[in-house]
C-alpha cells in the first residue's frame, strides 16, 4: 500500500462549492493506467487529474485526465484547475507555461484575480466541424423538447466530440430533460453523444446559458465543461460565418445543479480561419488529503 497526496478544487467559480469539482494527484508516479481509472471512479468527480513528469522538455508537467469511465486526451476544467493548483503548490510559476496532455502541448496562463487564481488554456488548433450531425428531430427528442424549440444543431471536435443544440431561449434550456432511450437511438454509433444545450447569440460578447449531458462519460449532467466551451467559440465562429477578429463568449452553466459556473471562452480568427480557441475561469481550492493506493493499482 502506498500513500498519495490529493487536492480538491472547484473550477470556474470564485465561490466555494460552486463550479466543477476536480481532484488532482500532484505526484502520480508509480500508479498504473488501471489504477488511475479506479481512483477516478473512487473520487467520482466528472474528472480527476494525475500529474506526472513531462516527456516534452517544453512542458512543466504531464497531466493525464480521467472521467469515472475513461481517459480523455484533453478537457477544460481539469486543465485550468490543474494549472492553478500547480501554481498554488509551487510546482509552476504564475504566468504562462505549457502542460503536456493527450492532444499535445496545451498553453496555460495563471494570474491572480482578487484573492484567487484565474486560469486560461489556449489551444493553437481550430475545432473540426462534423460533416454530418443528428437531425433536429433526433436532437430535440434526446432532450425531451419539440423540434420547434431548436434553432440549430451542429457537431464539432477538438479531441472530444460534442453535439451542440442551440435553443430559442434560456428558459427552454432549463426545460430540457435528458431522454436516455431517444439518446441511445440517435447516438449509439456516434462519437458526438455529449449534448451541449445552449441559448444565446453566437457573436462577440454573447451571453450563453448552457447545460451538458454526457452519459457516455459516466455523468448525466456536468456543471462546467471547459473543452465544450472552447470548441463552441471556434465552431460558433465557423457556423455563423465570422471571417475575422474574435468571438468571445461569457457562459454560465451548472445553475440548475446548484453549482453555478462562469466560463470565458474565445476564438481568434485570421484570414477567415480560426487559429486559436481558449477558455478561462477562476479556481477555488477546497481541500487536501491522502489516499492509500493498493498494490494492484501500482506499476509493476
Amino acid at each position: 500500500m502506498a500513500r498519495y497526496r490529493f487536492l480538491i478544487a472547484d473550477v470556474f467559480t470564485a465561490t466555494p462549492f460552486g463550479g466543477n469539482q476536480l481532484a488532482v494527484l500532484p505526484d502520480a508516479r508509480g500508479i498504473s493506467d488501471e489504477g488511475m481509472q479506479l481512483l477516478a471512479r473512487e473520487f467520482n468527480f466528472s474528472e480527476t487529474t494525475f500529474v506526472l513528469p513531462a516527456s516534452n522538455p517544453d512542458c512543466v508537467r504531464h497531466a493525464r485526465i480521467f472521467t469515472p469511465s475513461r481517459e480523455l486526451p484533453f478537457a477544460g476544467h481539469p486543465t485550468v484547475g490543474t494549472a492553478c493548483l500547480l501554481v498554488r503548490e509551487g510546482l509552476a510559476q504564475e504566468g504562462a507555461f505549457v502542460l503536456q496532455e493527450g492532444i499535445g502541448p496545451v498553453r496555460v496562463e495563471v494570474t491572480r484575480r482578487g484573492e484567487g487564481l484565474f486560469g486560461r488554456l489556449t489551444v493553437d488548433q481550430a475545432p473540426v466541424l462534423h460533416a454530418d450531425s443528428v437531425s433536429v428531430a433526433q436532437a430535440a427528442a434526446s432532450i425531451g423538447l419539440a423540434e420547434s424549440d431548436v434553432e440549430r444543431v451542429f457537431a464539432a471536435t477538438l479531441g472530444i466530440d460534442f453535439t451542440y443544440i442551440q435553443l430559442r431561449d434560456a428558459a427552454t434550456v432549463d426545460r430540457a430533460v435528458f431522454d436516455h432511450a431517444a439518446w441511445r437511438t440517435a447516438f449509439a454509433k456516434r462519437r458526438d453523444g455529449q449534448l451541449y444545450v445552449l441559448a444565446g447569440p453566437l457573436s462577440d460578447g454573447g451571453q450563453i446559458h448552457a447545460r451538458l449531458f454526457a452519459p457516455a462519460f459516466g455523468m448525466l449532467e456536468d456543471p462546467a465543461t471547459g473543452s465544450a466551451a472552447s470548441i463552441l467559440a471556434g465552431a460558433g465562429a465557423m457556423v455563423t460565418g465570422l471571417s475575422g477578429g474574435r468571438l468571445a463568449l461569457s457562459i454560465d452553466q451548472g445553475v440548475l445543479m446548484g453549482r453555478p459556473s462562469c466560463l470565458e471562452a474565445e476564438a481568434t480568427l485570421s484570414g477567415g480561419r480560426v487559429v486559436t480557441v481558449s477558455v478561462g475561469g477562476a479556481t477555488t481550492f477546497i481541500a487536501e488529503g491522502e489516499i492509500d493506493v493498493p498494490e494492484r493499482c501500482r506499476l509493476r
